[in-house]
């Protein structure tokens, strides 16, 4: 028999792919006892977006959490998702920080590090590979599937090739977007153990509809492990479930051995937390097959549906997941997976909403071309890189070779608020997010994210009160539940509400004019040298001055949306009549941020 083993992502990619990343530490510690009694391979808890989320939106110690899971998981490997030298950031880092990360990140629990890189450059998991072997714990080199003319299976057999010579203990098919079928896979797999005397692993996400198939065929071809996901936490844009896989496999040359009882009280333990957090539930996370046409993964297309709602352009939706392949391939074909899929999903949006592709370039599109996130796995549009960078070097080195060591300048800048070397990592991190963090618990400030209950018209009340709706605004129909209410303080209260399906959070002031949100009402802009968003977002940095002289096509401001930062340039020439917007600022399209006479 050969038994095939099994990594459940209930902990990390599970709720990151269906509830935005937002379950508390809390509600895993109560469960861990019988998950560390299954005999999973290992169980994937770090990583990907959860150190983001801890720090952003629950208020809790990202390291502290590993701790408390190694603590209660004794007898499980401890796995997570490192983003080669991005980490867990969006930017590439120097190498002493990326050392220092994964040497931290295996003292405080970490056993199995998958380790990949958004363009298959391998260059870019050198020193974290190297990092990991040196730390004695397991490398799991990575491959980013996806589909494209240059994405062959010779190329993936290659690559599957290096990262074995790199040192790689075992190696994982990334499917972040469900993108496999069934009978690709199984040739697919059958080449890289033809040539890979290495355990493989299928990391397939449920988007299509076609993942727990593609992990049979996986199997029959030779894969050695397959990861999943606990079953109320499956399927839609998560994994296949755990449950439906070992019974699937029961009684079979591949049979699991894990016990189907057991699996069965640790889903309906999640069943009930996952209640908790319906505010955060959305309709873009079902499954869809048309990813198997525009390769836009679901946490993705429920990021610019967001973005969308906000600008009141929804109804464009289906233009951005046009425009995303043409993106694409002007990119040189990239895999759509962090930061990749943002960098060219903000792009697309860009580009839809302007009426003018490529009228704004943002600057990770700049940063991308210019080589610095490594090589395409084709070649770009000259013309869109020329427009990009003009006659700035185009780097063909290792990104990571130009960047100088950073770790002792961290700390500096941190200085008394790190209490540790992992909160400078948590600084390096997410500099302004991270510096507020520490500066809030050295405060004992921290408050997380309000989770609100759920509302029940029937409960408690003699007279149901309605929280349903359906809303006509100028011909649109639109369906909209009421899933909390929350107080905010200074005359604010926040409703969230649900509007078809999608999780919106709304916040009421007591005031007959708009006041945006940090801008303290802000006019429309009007006059042809007022500057204005082209998109929601954050104000990163100012780099102009009530008085200053500016030319036209001149950068007034950096900011950022959907985690992505873009400069806002000057419409004319002229002097910078009036400033509006400060740093951390929010912004809303329309609204006059710099004016320019």
């Amino acid at each position: 028999m050969r038994k095939i083993e099994v990594t459940d992502v209930i902990l990390r990619d599970a709720h990151q792919s269906l509830i935005a990343t937002r379950m508390r530490t809390d509600d895993m510690l109560p469960i861990c006892d019988k998950l560390d009694k299954v005999g999973f391979w290992s169980l994937e808890v770090w990583g990907g977006a959860t150190f983001d989320a801890c720090v952003r939106y629950l208020k809790e110690d990202p390291w502290e959490r590993l701790r408390q899971l190694k603590q209660a998981l004794p007898n499980t490997r401890l796995q997570m998702l490192l983003r080669g030298q991005n980490l867990l950031g969006y930017r590439h880092y120097a190498d002493d920080v990326v050392t220092a990360f994964v040497e931290r990140a295996a003292e405080n629990g970490i056993d199995v590090f998958r380790i990949f890189d958004a363009l298959n450059d391998l260059r870019n998991l050198e020193t974290a590979m190297k990092a990991v072997k040196n730390s004695g714990k397991h490398a799991q080199g990575t491959i980013a599937y996806t589909t494209s003319p240059v994405h062959t299976a010779e190329l993936f057999v290659k690559q599957a090739k290096d990262l074995q010579n790199m040192g790689a203990d075992s190696i994982a098919i990334k499917d972040m977007a469900g993108l496999l079928a069934p009978y690709p896979t199984y040739e697919l797999v059958k080449a890289i153990k033809a040539e890979v005397d290495l355990p493989l692993v299928i990391h397939s996400h449920a988007t299509s509809g076609l993942a727990a198939q593609c992990q049979l065929k996986a199997i029959e071809a030779g894969a050695d492990r397959i990861d999943t996901a606990i079953s109320s936490f499956a399927w839609g844009t998560s994994h296949p479930a755990t449950e439906s896989q070992v019974a699937a496999l029961k009684n079979t040359e591949y049979d699991t051995g894990l016990d189907l009882v057991l699996l069965s009280e640790i889903a309906d333990y999640f069943s009930e937390v996952r209640k908790k957090y319906h505010q955060f539930e959305s309709e873009f996370t079902r499954e869809d097959v048309s990813v198997q046409i525009n390769q836009v993964p679901g946490g993705m297309m429920s990021n610019l549906a967001n973005q969308l709602k906000e600008q009141n352009a929804l109804d464009r939706i289906r233009e951005v997941f046009a425009e995303i392949p043409r993106v694409r391939e002007d990119l040189g074909y990239p895999p759509l997976v962090t930061p990749t899929s943002q960098i060219v999903g903000t792009q697309a949006v860009y580009n839809v909403l302007a009426g003018e592709r490529y009228k704004t370039i943002t600057n990770e599109v700049k940063r991308y071309l210019q080589g610095g996130y490594g090589q395409p796995p084709a070649a770009v549009n000259t013309d869109l890189q020329k427009k990009a960078v003009g006659n700035e070097e185009v780097i063909e080195f290792r990104p990571a070779d130009a960047l100088k060591p950073e770790l002792n300048k961290l700390r500096s800048d941190i200085g008394e608020l790190a209490i540790s070397e992992e909160d400078v990592l948590t600084y390096a991190m997410f500099p302004d997010l991270g510096r507020e963090f520490l500066q809030q618990r050295a405060d004992g400030t921290l408050k997380p994210e309000p989770l609100m209950p759920v509302t029940d018209a029937s409960s408690n009340s003699k007279e149901p009160v309605a929280t349903e709706f359906k809303v006509d605004v100028h011909g649109e129909s639109y369906d909209i539940a009421i899933t909390g209410v929350g107080d905010v303080g200074g005359g604010k209260r926040k409703f969230y509400i649900s509007i078809d399906g999608m999780p919106e959070e709304v916040t009421f002031e007591a005031l007959n004019e708009y006041v945006s949100e940090g801008g303290g009402g802000r006019k429309k802009a009007a006059n042809p040298g007022d500057a204005s968003a082209p998109l929601p977002g954050n104000v990163v940095e100012v780099l102009v001055a009530e008085g200053d002289t500016v030319e036209a096509g001149q950068a007034l401001l950096v900011m950022e949306a959907m985690k992505m930062e873009t400069e806002l340039m000057a419409n004319i020439a002229g002097t910078v009549k009036a400033v509006h917007v400060k740093k951390g600022d929010r912004v809303t399209p329309g609204e006059t941020l710099i004016e320019i006479a």
